[in-house]
């Protein structure tokens, strides 16, 4: 697992990082090769105790990018197809769509991106006067 090219990068990288512990390497040392804490080493240690090898890059129950209810995707879904905003702009930015349904930036921009929304994109063409 440690020499692979084919699995997931966290795998590899846990997996190495259990073999230099199995060569007795300190977890210091190991973290400062991993990139990453000696906390979190120990974490991967502990995981490996636990479930063996098959536990190695496995992401905890808990963890991980959470979906937004759908009470709160379909306001801002709606807002940005049929609203616009209330000050002069010509389109909606993801701090206004966040103030006018109560989220952060980050959510709103994740559910454009998952919805494939893009309200500074003009769909038709548009002469200029002058």
């Amino acid at each position: 697992m440690a020499g692979s090219t084919s699995l997931p990068h966290r795998v590899v990288v846990q997996a190495s990082a259990l073999v230099s512990a199995a060569d007795g390497v300190a977890n210091e040392a190991i973290a400062r090769e991993c990139g990453t804490s000696p906390d979190t080493v120990r974490r991967w240690r502990r995981k490996f105790e636990e479930g063996g090898p098959e536990a190695a890059g496995s992401i905890a129950s808990g963890r991980g990018a959470k979906n937004f209810p759908q009470e709160t995707v379909d306001p801002i879904g709606h807002d940005t197809l049929h609203t616009i905003p209330d000050e002069e702009s010509t389109s909606w930015s993801t701090r206004t769509m966040g103030e006018r349904n109560g989220v952060g930036k980050d959510t709103v921009a994740r559910i454009w991106r998952a919805r494939k929304l893009r309200p500074w994109r003009v769909e038709s063409f548009k002469l200029s006067k002058g």
